[in-house]
């Protein structure tokens, strides 16, 4: 992959990290599930950046990143299917 290339990937999970935090604000009603999708969506992307142009410090923050949103998406799913999503 080139380097423009992983940019332009880094650049599209960054996008999302925004619109997830603008959401989060902003939202008159939060949808957890949406939030933590996009979140672990965004922090694949940025992974996906970071191993064509490596930085150990966003490596390290980009895997806490998801596993926390994929602990929240699973969160989220089981509440749905229970039928207490909020």
């Amino acid at each position: 992959m080139t380097s423009d290339a992983a940019d332009i990937i880094g650049l599209t999970g960054s996008a999302l990290f925004i619109a997830a935090f603008a959401y989060a604000n902003l939202a008159a009603e939060f949808n957890k599930l949406w939030f933590n999708a996009a979140n672990l969506i965004g922090a694949g992307l940025l992974l996906i950046s970071l191993s064509v142009n490596f930085n150990l410090a966003a490596f390290v923050l980009e895997v806490a990143w998801a596993f926390i949103a994929l602990g929240g998406l699973i969160a989220a799913m089981r509440a749905r299917l229970r039928g207490t999503a909020q």
